[in-house]
């Protein structure tokens, strides 16, 4: 089970964000008022997208023995109307036929956090009691 914690003070807009044992600040960027400490929230949704795709994409190849040096996955995130778009381009790096390269691309529509985001999550919130 993954588990973040993000926490903020009175610094504009700068996030501590826990996760783990590692921690990383996410802010906005200067011209949304923030102070650009640290990548904004999209890019971290966008940084969990291609890493979950890459390391996949990696293991899988690892799996089936094919030459597979370097897998680059790039993101761009834009609204189209109501709607959030993720373009996702696959950079494949290697020995690999025509078939091998289709196989990794229909393995990227089905890392984990691709089918997260595709099939939406459920969130619930609360609040924690006074002081708590």
């Amino acid at each position: 089970m993954a588990h973040a914690v993000a926490t903020i003070g009175t610094t504009d807009w700068a996030t501590t964000v826990v996760a783990g044992r590692h921690s990383l600040v996410v802010d906005e960027p200067l011209s949304l008022g923030g102070q650009d400490a640290g990548p904004a929230p999209y890019d971290v949704l966008l940084a969990s997208l291609g890493a979950c795709t890459a390391i996949t994409l990696r293991m899988y190849a690892e799996r089936k023995g094919w030459p597979l040096t370097e897998a680059t996955v790039d993101l761009k995130h834009f609204k189209d109307g109501d709607r959030s778009k993720i373009e996702r381009v696959l950079h494949l790096t290697g020995d690999l036929d025509d078939t091998q390269r289709a196989r990794l691309a229909d393995i990227a529509e089905r890392t984990p956090v691709t089918l997260t985001l595709k099939g939406g999550a459920d969130i619930v919130t609360t609040l924690a009691p006074a002081g708590a």
